[in-house]
């Protein structure tokens, strides 16, 4: 766990669905291990979840599953700080359609940790963060591409 809480960088959540009862095919495991090993994240805590057809929902941890689905990140288990309260992973389950799993995972940014300790130490103050959905950021490049492609055609001709 991080020394002092100078050290710790920005926290993320995100919820992610699977269709079926599998988390991914053991597809996704290996990519966040590799993260965590190089440093970048660190994982807070991680909850599994399957809701079935009815509705019905199966929470998880991450010794509920075994090798073939998360890899070296099920030793991982001992150091999660286990951030979400049982009404958070209530809630963030209403996001899971019927006959789909899901992971929820918290993680540090432990990249960001030094930039944000230099802000801190200057006097500085994060004022303002958020997110852009990738899909934005496909769709303006797409816009762009177009508007790019319109101004060559004027000016070609």
């Amino acid at each position: 766990m991080t020394e002092t809480i100078d050290e710790l960088g920005p926290v993320d959540w995100l919820v992610v669905q699977f269709p079926g009862t599998d988390y991914g095919k053991g597809q996704v495991a290996p990519h966040l291990q590799d993260l965590v090993e190089r440093g970048l994240v660190r994982i807070l805590d991680m909850v599994f979840l399957r809701k079935d057809e009815d509705g019905t929902l199966e929470m998880g941890e991450i010794s509920d599953l075994d090798q073939s689905e998360l890899g070296e990140l099920r030793t991982s288990e001992a150091e999660l700080a286990m951030v979400l309260s049982e009404q958070d992973v209530i809630d963030l389950a209403e996001t899971i359609e019927p006959g789909n799993s899901a992971a929820v995972l918290v993680w540090e940014n432990s990249w960001a940790a030094p930039f944000g300790s230099a802000v801190r130490h200057a006097g500085g103050q994060l004022v303002a963060s958020g997110r852009i959905p990738i899909q934005a950021v496909l769709a303006a490049i797409e816009a762009d591409a177009k508007e790019y492609t319109k101004e060559d055609a004027k000016e070609g001709a």
